[in-house]
């Protein structure tokens, strides 16, 4: 079963992104606006308790963290991806890392916070979006203070499997 690590923001951001994402990004139905902590995995039931194990230690180690938001950003032109940029910062990069340690170097890429809101647009979609967004004074901050545990049902939508508090021990 494939499961993902990320973390939900507010639903201040997330009605924000869907104003978007509602047009822009093909995967709109399958999850709500997230930021991916872990991308899609693989793992057996039998290895399922032992991985919540150390999701649960890394998030009571990792105290709750600033997310900024402050522009619209592209992944092109290695693909047509429009995202909300993530100001970087220690404990953020800190958590990715420590979730993402034991992943071949394929999956180690270099992290780039981000909240997508475009995806598989044709190159005219893209850059009719991106020109837009580059004009409007974009800015959010909050706190995150939790990070989920995913799996994917087999009509491809995400589901949390379980949440866990930072900082906390539970």
């Amino acid at each position: 079963m494939k499961y993902g690590i990320a973390f939900f923001p507010s639903k201040q951001l997330q009605d924000m992104a869907n104003n978007y994402r509602k047009r822009y990004d093909s995967h709109y139905l399958w999850i709500p606006p997230h930021i991916t902590l872990k991308p899609p995995y693989e793992l057996k039931e039998d290895q399922l308790e032992q991985e919540m194990q150390r999701i649960h230690t890394i998030s009571s180690k990792t105290p709750p963290f600033p997310l900024t938001i402050y522009k619209a950003d592209t992944f092109y032109p290695k693909e047509n991806k429009i995202f909300l940029k993530i100001k970087s910062n220690d404990i953020l990069l800190s958590l990715y890392e420590a979730l993402n340690e034991q992943q071949n170097s394929k999956e180690n890429e270099e992290f780039t916070p981000h909240l997508t809101i475009g995806q598989d647009l044709t190159n005219d979609e893209h850059f009719d979006v991106v020109d837009q967004l580059k004009m409007k004074d974009i800015h959010h901050e909050e706190i995150i203070d939790q990070i989920q545990f995913l799996y994917q049902l087999d009509d491809k939508y995400w589901t949390v499997y379980e949440t866990f508090h930072l900082g906390k021990e539970e």
